[in-house]
């Protein structure tokens, strides 16, 4: 008999650390990174059920999921590039003042 409880309450910290991580920094790349480590921590729930209860839905959802972030990545880091070469800066506080 499998138990799940260990694999959500690492997935539980992980998501916990992605959100102090979207909150407290100020680096658009580190955003970037903790959005990833939310996703991921959804990834490891969505797996860790789909174990237990013996169905492929959650690894279906999953490899979606994987796909958006890659996607997410591509584009995020390709505007922050763009930002970077503008600003000189990868603080979001800098972008607000992008006001058209």
């Amino acid at each position: 008999m499998n138990t799940v409880a260990p694999f959500v309450l690492l997935s539980a910290i992980l998501f916990t650390i992605g959100v102090i991580g979207v909150l407290l920094r100020r680096n658009a790349i580190m955003i970037f990174m903790s959005i990833e480590l939310m996703l991921n921590s959804a990834n490891l729930a969505f797996v860790a059920f789909s174990n237990q209860w013996g169905k492929l839905d959650g690894q279906l959802i999953v490899f979606f999921v994987m796909a958006v972030a890659a996607t997410e990545v591509a584009v995020g880091l390709a505007l922050i590039v763009t930002i970077f070469h503008t600003k000189k800066s990868t603080d979001v506080d800098d972008l607000s003042q992008m006001k058209g």
